[in-house]
């Protein structure tokens, strides 16, 4: 039953049909859980509110999968004033954004511009941009677009590795020449068997290896997961190998284990959450229903209330 609600829930995360009335009706039946709202001004609020508690933060403004240039440009602008807004506002937050949000479905020179300007906006303001890792389809151009803009501006650009992907270690051995600033995560999409480990043990067991491979290899990991024996293995594996907590933070979701997130930056942690803005919030908030079905009953019950 789980595995058949999550195989809806990311098929719908792709229909593009529910994904403009879910725009045309705005942030409802619980999404205001996972996104923090539709402005930038909220975000902003959003993060203060975080950065009080000792928490810092990465700001995504929503958006994937675009097919027309205007939209990608648009979607570039409001990724550049987001980088502004952070600055002018003195908040902690760095910017996590998508390359098919910037047009790499219509082109990679378009991509590529929309990035740069992205890029030299965070440059002047001395921030950090991480590009995600999307679908398998995407990945071999995103690693190749992250090898180009790290030549060209250092350590201001980031990345993410998944570890349900066979070939992910691989990809971390190629990129260690650039001492990259690594996301890790478990990874989100729907992949076949032929290219992902279908079962779940493998994919725990490769997580905790490509973390544990980044970490000695001495390259910053930012280690996205709510998951307490990965989140106490690291705090045992960093303790036994003494690698300091400046060279690694966690990462959550904004919404997802509050409590736990405030607990790792009372003990010293830096703790990171990723918070989501934007009207186009329906792929994502699809997505973390996929992964846990309390998610869904927390939806229901908001649905019912309202």
């Amino acid at each position: 039953m789980e595995s058949l609600m999550r195989n809806a829930f990311l098929f719908l995360s792709k229909n593009k049909v529910a994904n403009r009335t879910a725009k045309k009706y705005g942030l409802r039946f619980g999404a205001k859980r996972f996104v923090a709202g539709v402005q930038i001004s909220e975000a902003v609020t959003t993060v203060r509110m975080l950065n009080e508690k000792g928490i810092v933060v990465t700001l995504d403004h929503l958006g994937e999968f675009i097919s027309t240039r205007e939209e990608a440009i648009e979607a570039t602008a409001y990724n550049v004033r987001t980088l502004h807004e952070i600055a002018a506002s003195g908040v902690k937050s760095n910017l996590s954004l998508k390359m098919t949000q910037l047009g790499l479905d219509i082109s990679r020179e378009l991509c590529m511009s929309n990035m740069r300007q992205i890029l030299d906006a965070a440059k002047q303001h001395g921030n950090f941009v991480r590009i995600d890792m999307e679908d398998y389809a995407h990945n071999e151009v995103t690693l190749d677009i992250f090898r180009e803009l790290r030549e060209e501006y250092g350590t201001t650009v980031g990345l993410v590795i998944q570890a349900y992907l066979y070939k992910s270690q691989a990809d971390m051995e190629q990129l260690a020449v650039y001492k990259p600033n690594l996301r890790l995560v478990k990874g989100a999409y729907k992949e076949s068997q032929e290219v992902a480990f279908p079962r779940k043990e493998d994919v725990d067991q490769n997580f905790i290896r490509i973390i544990e491979q980044h970490l000695l290899d001495g390259h910053y990991a930012a280690i996205a997961t709510h998951d307490d024996n990965v989140i106490n293995h690291v705090k045992q594996f960093v303790k036994d190998h003494r690698i300091p907590n400046s060279q690694f933070e966690f990462q959550m979701l904004y919404g997802i284990r509050v409590q736990a997130q405030q607990e790792l930056a009372n003990q010293g942690y830096t703790m990171r959450v990723y918070v989501p803005y934007g009207d186009d919030w329906y792929g994502y908030f699809m997505r973390r229903l996929a992964e846990r079905p309390a998610n869904v009953g927390f939806v229901l019950k908001s649905m019912f209330k309202s």
